[in-house]
């Protein structure tokens, strides 16, 4: 059944006080890594490996390159808070996207009606 003019219209309201909430964004991906150190007789060489303490990474694109940035434990948890959010919002855009195009085509067709 396909919306109708005014929920289409209560919908996009809803959406623009949504991005408005989204807070603070970042784009790119956080990744934890257990890593090895390559030092012969460290634990990390051991069988089974004993790996050393996770490292955060954030990276994200910036002119074209890959930038990678290596943060820590507290530094991670707010990047990932704002990943979500950066990703969030890109949600809530494409549904205003698809929403608009619904309600423009509408006034689009009122306009040529005889």
């Amino acid at each position: 059944m396909p919306r109708t003019g005014s929920c289409d219209a209560e919908r996009y309201e809803v959406l623009k006080r949504e991005v408005a909430a989204v807070g603070l964004i970042r784009r790119g991906s956080l990744v934890r890594r257990l890593v090895v150190c390559g030092k012969p007789n460290c634990c990390c060489q051991a069988d089974p490996p004993r790996l050393h303490v996770p490292y955060y990474q954030w990276t994200r694109k910036l002119h074209g390159k890959t930038l990678t940035v290596r943060v820590n434990k507290v530094e991670a948890k707010l990047l990932a808070k704002w990943i979500a959010n950066g990703r969030r919002l890109t949600k809530i855009v494409a549904q205003l996207e698809r929403i608009s195009l619904r309600l423009t085509e509408r006034q689009l067709r009122e306009l040529s009606k005889p």
